[in-house]
């Protein structure tokens, strides 16, 4: 058998610690970007398992997801049958048909938490159909677009507080979902060119709220565990791991190579 000297057990070493460090680096693909730079949410790499508490926030977001269904199907319906305007005809088949799929995430990410839904709009939003049932012609285009436009702003900010804050990753995954589902629905209403942007609700002042620290003060065990979640730190620890080990390795066989001649010589 072929004898191994300490030059090749080091290169052997030291590939073996290139191709592990290299396998760490490797993140999931970067999602394709829909337009040039501009990076789409890899919603597919968050679990799906039911796991973390839930909050009074999580449960509302869920049944506010549902509720949306119930009557933004519809009303995407009505375009469809009462709007002369083409572009309102397709924008409402659209937002139906997304909902759709939407209500369908909703209902499985209920089932997995345990959630209750409801299956009727509430009050406003069966007030808002009705609107829509009883206009005709470029009335009809404008009250769709305001209303769904309205309440598609008003759950928009509250989806991303609950992504940004929820322990449970069946709604960090709905929450996620959810929003790129608004934010392709607000600016297909934009679309139609029939948003009075001059009408929107003003957010609030920023400067009204009292002055907080430039960036979040946390504890030094927080600092740690908000450093573990870091993707690059598994691959920093691995490389050095397997640095050291190869330093180490690389010592331990010079030391011996150094101590032979002086054994041979004992011996004779």
């Amino acid at each position: 058998m072929r004898a191994v000297g300490p030059m090749s057990w080091w290169r052997r070493l030291g590939l073996a610690t290139v191709a592990s460090g290299a396998l760490v680096l490797l993140q999931p693909a970067a999602a394709h970007a829909a337009e040039p730079g501009v990076p789409v949410p890899p919603t597919e790499i968050i679990s799906d398992k039911g796991a973390g508490s839930l909050s009074a926030a999580d449960k509302d977001l869920v049944v506010k997801v549902r509720l949306a269904g119930l009557w933004e199907i519809p009303a995407g319906d009505l375009a469809q049958q009462k709007s002369k305007n083409p572009r309102i005809q397709s924008i409402g088949r659209s937002i139906a048909a997304q909902h759709e799929r939407l209500d369908a995430l909703a209902r499985a990410a209920a089932k997995k938490l345990k959630i209750d839904l409801p299956d009727e709009p509430n009050a406003d939003q069966r007030k808002w159909l009705d609107e829509m049932e009883n206009a005709q012609g470029t009335q009809f285009d404008q009250i769709y677009i305001d209303r769904l436009r309205a309440a598609h702003g008003k759950i928009f900010p509250a989806i991303g507080t609950v992504r940004a804050s929820t322990r449970n990753d069946t709604v960090r995954r709905l929450a996620q979902q959810a929003n790129q589902f608004v934010a392709t629905h607000m600016t297909l209403l934009e679309s139609s060119g029939r948003v009075d942007f001059q009408d929107l609700p003003a957010a609030p002042d920023p400067n009204a709220a009292a002055k907080a620290p430039a960036g979040p003060v946390l504890p030094a065990a927080s600092q740690s565990a908000l450093a573990s979640t870091n993707p690059m730190v598994p691959a920093i620890v691995a490389l050095v791991a397997g640095l050291a080990v190869g330093g180490f390795v690389m010592s331990r066989v010079a030391a011996s190579n150094r101590r032979r001649p002086y054994a041979r010589r004992a011996r004779r």
